[in-house]
């Protein structure tokens, strides 16, 4: 399909934009000058919601949005289930020049009085879900607390609203919605990104890496609120005039799998934590995943076993890559006519990757270094965080704080982030590839690896592991797996203590967060 009417990729995957545009018009209003106005854009369980239903809603939340007394530029934190509403109020609010800012779904009420704090905005919109956690948060900040209003009120101060909207043209570079980051090691940071972003990630890697086209039906079990969701349940299908699948449900195998067999999505997204308790189900029984034609993995390494069983179970291949709240999507990743098992791929056209050492120089090919990436997509820097932005984003650079190395092939392989790197007998030793091998023993589900001081205060690796059956833990099992790890890796890397945990801290978008295995 041909590129939107004055946006252009050079040939070196750069994109050209007008100098004055609104983001919302290429993905939502084009469709309908194009012809998909009876096309769905939009399905759910409870209803179906074609390209000319959302051109017009979009159009009537913005508008309620500026007659609720928010102006261009103001902040609208949308705290929103994965739901047609929330398409209404990202879309509405860029079209009126105001600000989405849509947070975390599964936070606590200290934390949205922090993010609403933080952010300053001038509404607070949310599913009625969340009034549990929202209106403590709000009752938090007293007289400083913004309007707030659930979804459902204000789907009826939409329904008066007029329908056709004028879009407030900005420029490619100016502030058009926020991410705020897992906060995975501290408070969450809100990521301002600009208007081109995500015309930059769905045109890279949407199209020109997965291969994404109007056909395509997606399906994301990774939710709306963060940036690998955002782009696979929103902007790639939205940009390529595609059809998307929401599901408000915790995905869990039988919501995901019952999910893919009634609207046959053609992508599905998912994280490594997923995928490994959808293939424990599929040892007890069969599902029809056949209108999948790819499956994507982001947010933790995917291991090498665990790609293999898939692609045995199913016949189709997970594609895994690295991305990040500060990029807002994958920038190194497989693609389905070059993968390989275990690692995360090769550099996204267009965008700029480097390995680091210490000194900020150079390693070279499979030495292992600090992850450096240059993206039109980056986001411009932290909300009230300058000294964080200094440090992050360095001359048009981002930190990416991940570990990696470049084989003799050119794919990156994951070593685990910078701060949990184990220093063993001296030697650099990333917990990802004892990880990785612990999951290939049949008995373990998920696995986490931290360091742990011995007897004489020595780094030595810990394992935390989930069993796929809890029952089979104790000594014998240990020492398999010690026996397993010895056989696999390097013979100073094996775990010398093991201990069974019913699951693992993670963040939303999947990562194992090992400072609290720590702790």
């Amino acid at each position: 399909m041909a590129l939107p009417s004055g946006i252009s990729f050079s040939s070196t995957h750069s994109v050209h934009l007008p100098p004055l545009f609104n983001v919302a018009v290429p993905f939502i209003d084009r469709h309908l000058a194009e012809g998909r106005g009876e096309k769905a854009a939009i399905l759910t369980r409870e209803e179906t919601v074609t390209y000319v239903e959302l051109a017009a809603r979009v159009n009537r939340a913005g508008n309620a949005l500026l007659a609720l007394g928010l102006e261009p530029g103001d902040r609208l934190l949308m705290v929103v289930k994965d739901c047609p509403a929330f398409f209404y109020l990202f879309w509405g609010a860029i079209k009126a020049g105001i600000v989405p800012v849509p947070p975390n779904t599964l936070l606590r009420a200290p934390d949205y009085a922090y993010m609403i704090e933080d952010s300053g905005c001038g509404l607070v919109a949310y599913s009625s879900e969340f009034t549990a956690e929202i209106e403590p948060g709000l009752r938090q900040l007293g007289a400083r607390a913004p309007k707030a209003m659930t979804v459902d009120a204000f789907l009826a101060e939409m329904a008066t609203a007029p329908s056709t909207l004028e879009a407030r043209l900005a420029a490619p570079d100016d502030d058009c919605f926020w991410l705020y980051s897992s906060g995975s090691t501290g408070r969450p940071k809100g990521a301002v990104h600009a208007q081109r972003d995500m015309v930059v990630t769905s045109e890279l890697y949407g199209v020109r890496v997965l291969g994404v086209t109007e056909r395509d039906i997606c399906y994301s079990a990774a939710k709306l609120f963060f940036a690998y969701g955002l782009g696979n349940g929103m902007t790639f299908p939205l940009w390529v005039g595609g059809t998307a699948v929401l599901d408000d449900r915790r995905p869990t195998p039988e919501t995901t799998f019952s999910t893919i067999e009634t609207f046959r999505p053609t992508i599905f997204y998912g994280v490594p934590t997923l995928y490994a308790a959808q293939l424990a189900a599929l040892e007890t029984g069969t599902r029809d995943l056949s209108s999948l034609r790819a499956c994507v993995s982001a947010g933790e390494a995917l291991p090498g076993d665990m790609f293999r069983r898939w692609k045995e179970q199913t016949g189709t291949v997970i594609l895994d890559g690295i991305g990040s709240t500060e990029a807002l999507h994958i920038f190194i990743g497989n693609r389905l006519d070059d993968f390989r098992a275990g690692t995360s791929g090769k550099p996204v056209p267009g965008y700029e990757v480097r390995i680091l050492d210490e000194n900020g120089d150079p390693v070279a090919k499979g030495e292992s270094g600090r992850l450096w990436i240059k993206a039109e997509s980056a986001a411009k820097y932290y909300w009230n965080k300058p000294e964080k932005t200094a440090e992050t984003m360095v001359n048009g650079w981002l930190n990416t704080g991940d570990t990696y190395r470049e084989d003799e092939d050119g794919y990156f392989i994951y070593e685990g982030r910078s701060d949990d790197m184990l220093k063993v007998g001296g030697i650099w030793c990333s917990p990802v590839e004892i990880e990785n091998c612990l999951v290939g023993h049949p008995a373990i589900l998920e696995a986490a690896v931290i360091g742990h001081a011995d007897e004489q205060g020595l780094t030595k690796p810990r394992a935390i592991v989930v069993l796929k059956q809890p029952g089979d833990a104790g000594a014998p099992l240990t020492d398999a797996l010690m026996a397993h790890c010895k056989k696999t890796l390097a013979p100073y890397k094996y775990p010398r203590w093991v201990e069974y945990v019913p699951e693992l801290p993670k963040t939303a978008t999947g990562k194992i967060q090992r400072f609290k295995l720590r702790g």
